[in-house]
């Protein structure tokens, strides 16, 4: 019987079958360097990552084999409660905290959980932390939208907005900012006085994304918007068979019936409803313009991407453990993002976000 190969070694069969386009890719991050031997145990508690966590514990202990690893997987859900009840070294998580979370955070402790990104969300695999792109109706000639303008088509006015837990009047901005017609964004002739209809997630990890990115973390919305949850998931309500509520009904039978509406959803989503029309975004006013595509998302310029994090408890100031630190540097190595390609369900950071976590472990 042949013996069965472990994940590093699946790890690194599916990384040589990966296109030249993204070895290239990959090749530009730096190699692992192994620092000082490190020993112990190292407790994750919160979201596997898909699988993703498991590659990275077997191939840093090839390196550091007198490290041991106690995993307890069940949500992502679970990371902030583990690190705030001091159970677990490191919190794995698929999102954003909640403002309870980093609360609780704050209120035990006196300072925040330091955050390192460790990949970026998937482009079109659902369940596995998807962005968010922007569709319209094909006969709309919109093609691009800043991130004000999403701010101005899908909020309202607002006295303030959330900066962690924090309300900032920074963030606040007037009932004129709100835009409510096509003619608002530049549209002519028919367009100019048709009212947007607004179409998105109900509260979600992807709504609260949403929020923190566009919204700055408001909760106040045009209050034209339609709600609805992710067609074929657990959200859907025991008195809705025919999934009415969910985000496949509403792209096939309300957006693609009106040429006034526009929404905002994922690619596993909108990719079930053929003719949509997504639009390019950027970040600040003027450009530049990204289409969603799996290589905007690849290399972060789309401005909407979503990341996967590991969270762990280190006072400022002081040093990270060093197995910890350690383990983290291999994760945002070459060989790390290489397991994130091989696992295939989210997609491995550019060169530029892995110097920005390194620092923060410094």
């Amino acid at each position: 019987m042949k013996p069965i190969p472990t994940w590093a070694a699946l790890a690194a069969m599916l990384v040589a079958a990966l296109p030249a386009a993204a070895d290239d890719h990959l090749d530009t991050l730096p190699a692992y360097t192994p620092g000082p031997a490190v020993h112990g145990t190292i407790r994750n508690y919160g979201f596997g990552l898909g699988g993703v966590l498991k590659l990275w514990e077997e191939g840093f202990r090839r390196y550091h084999p007198d490290v041991s690893f106690q995993d307890t997987l069940p949500t992502s859900d679970a990371a902030f409660p583990a690190l705030v009840t001091g159970v677990t070294d490191l919190a794995p998580d698929g999102g954003e905290p909640a403002i309870t979370e980093v609360l609780s955070f704050f209120e035990v402790y006196g300072y925040h959980a330091l955050d390192i990104t460790v990949a970026s969300g998937t482009y079109d695999v659902d369940g596995k932390s998807p962005g968010i792109v922007v569709y319209v109706h094909p006969d709309n000639p919109l093609g691009k939208l800043t991130m004000k303008q999403l701010d101005g088509i899908f909020g309202a006015e607002r006295n303030g907005g959330l900066r962690g837990f924090k309300w900032s009047v920074t963030d606040a901005r007037s009932a004129e900012q709100n835009i409510r017609t096509w003619g608002q964004l530049g549209l002519t002739g028919e367009w100019a006085d048709k009212t947007i209809q607004t179409y998105g997630h109900a509260p979600s990890g992807t709504t609260r994304f949403f929020q923190l990115k566009v919204l700055k973390n408001s909760g106040k919305w045009n209050p034209n918007m339609r709600e609805y949850v992710e067609t074929g998931s657990k959200m859907i309500g025991d008195d809705d068979p025919g999934q009415t509520g969910g985000l496949q009904h509403m792209l096939r039978d309300e957006l693609s019936n009106n040429r006034y509406g526009i929404a905002w959803t994922i690619v596993p989503q909108a990719k079930q409803v053929p003719g949509l029309k997504p639009v390019a975004l950027a970040a600040a006013d003027g450009g530049p313009y990204i289409v969603p595509s799996r290589q905007s998302f690849q290399d972060r310029s789309y401005p909407l991407v979503r990341s996967l994090y590991i969270y762990l408890n280190r006072k400022p100031g002081t040093p990270v453990e060093p197995k910890l630190k350690e383990f983290l540097r291999y994760v945002l190595s070459r060989e790390g993002q290489q397991a994130v390609a091989a696992n295939g369900n989210y997609l491995p950071l550019p060169v530029q976000t892995v110097q920005e976590q390194l620092r923060k472990l410094n």
